[in-house]
């Protein structure tokens, strides 16, 4: 007999059925936007006197909100409409890049309610003093989320690198290696909010946190494979399969920046050479295009400004990083076969220049003949698809799944 089998676990209990109905009713109101108990009930299976049962929980402890009566143009009498609460739950995501920290507040329905970016050189700054700044922003978002009745009930942070268990392993363009960026990030914050509640901070990776925003709230539509690349000072990636993102097997798939695109090219700051990143980073599409590489958003909007009046060098080192992209993607669109590639980031604004060569070599070596030029598979990210928007839908994600975990700290 084969005994090589994984523990199923305990069983079900009547506890553990109610939580999974709980979330059921409660994300099957999100999807629709706006429901009966009736029109739950036929969409979940389950009985209406249940339905109403759960219902009633869920209003209590602030996740739901009803009003007004919706005629279906049958018998019986007219239902109440059930939305997911604009006030209370809510989840805070905060970007932390090399340049700049973003922070957003989404509510239930997965509406971004509040954001605060600042743009600040973290380059070399100690972490802690990165962390406590990010901290300082959030605290300022999280006031203004409580003067529209929201209360945030998790920090997800977006940190650049190679990110598991609360600890940045490696940011090579931060200069960061191994940091406990939840632990210090947690310890600012509370020292900001001495009289609120510790609010629990989980973390990620900032590629794989805008890969989750485009797919939960950007234009993909029937989309759900895809690989997406992040430009930013270096070059993030993720993988989504099906729906899921791909992790690896040490949480650190995506690191396409990092992939070599020229073995004999210039030193990375990871340490090797002639990687993506060297000829696609910001730093890199700056420089190539003769401007201060470490300018900042000023430095991108002067090398936007560039190409578009047809300056020369500005559209060549546009249209090299196009190519690199394009070589290097190409590696991973004949490994895994996406839907699409994303490209967001600064690939967004500078993709009518930038896609055109990258198309190019992607035709040329995709060896299922599948990628025609100018085919729709390479496009720009939606504006909805940044890191921070997703580190908070992360969060609001996990009270949908198990609201009861949530409940005392909606109402508290």
């Amino acid at each position: 007999m084969n005994t090589n089998h994984a523990p199923l676990g305990p069983k079900a209990d009547k506890e553990t059925v109610r939580r999974h109905n709980l979330s059921l009713v409660l994300r099957a109101v999100r999807d629709e936007g706006e429901a009966t108990r009736a029109g739950v009930a036929a969409r979940v299976g389950l009985t209406r006197a249940a339905v109403s049962s759960l219902v009633e929980q869920l209003l209590d402890s602030g996740f739901l909100s009803e009003s007004g009566k919706t005629f279906s143009g049958q018998a019986g009498r007219p239902g109440t409409v059930l939305k997911v609460t604009r006030s209370g739950p809510a989840g805070i995501g905060i970007e932390i890049n090399i340049d700049y920290v973003s922070v957003c507040v989404v509510d239930l329905a997965g509406t971004d309610r509040v954001r605060l970016t600042e743009h600040l050189d973290n380059r070399g700054a100690p972490p802690d003093r990165v962390l406590a700044r990010a901290a300082t922003i959030a605290a300022r978002t999280l006031e203004s989320a409580a003067e529209q009745g929201l209360r945030p009930v998790g920090a997800q942070l977006a940190l650049p690198g190679l990110v598991s268990d609360g600890t940045v392993r490696q940011a090579p363009n931060l200069g960061w290696n191994r940091v406990p960026a939840e632990d210090l990030f947690a310890r600012a914050l509370a020292r900001l909010r001495p009289a609120a509640p510790a609010l629990p901070v989980s973390s990620d990776n900032e590629a794989n946190l805008a890969a989750l925003a485009e797919l939960w709230f950007g234009g993909l539509g029937p989309i759900r494979t895809f690989l997406y690349l992040t430009g930013e000072i270096g070059v993030g990636g993720a993988l989504v399969l099906d729906g899921e993102l791909l992790r690896g097997a040490h949480g650190f798939a995506g690191e396409i920046g990092h992939v070599v695109a020229d073995a004999s090219g210039p030193r990375c700051r990871c340490g090797s050479r002639g990687c993506l990143e060297q000829y696609a980073g910001q730093s890199a599409l700056l420089r190539t295009a003769g401007i201060d590489e470490d300018a900042g958003a000023p430095g991108l909007a002067e090398l936007e400004r560039r190409v578009r009046a047809g300056e020369a060098r500005a559209v060549a080192a546009v249209e090299r990083a196009g190519t690199m992209l394009g070589r290097v993607v190409s590696g991973a669109v004949n490994l895994v076969d996406p839907e699409a590639v994303v490209l967001g980031g600064i690939y967004r604004e500078l993709m009518p220049w930038l896609s055109p060569s990258a198309d190019r070599e992607l035709t040329s070596r995709t060896v299922s003949g599948l990628w025609p030029p100018a085919g729709g598979r390479l496009r720009a990210s939606s504006s909805a698809g940044d890191a921070a928007r997703g580190a908070a839908g992360l969060v609001v994600r996990e009270v949908l799944a198990d609201p009861v975990a949530y409940g005392s700290r909606v109402s508290g």
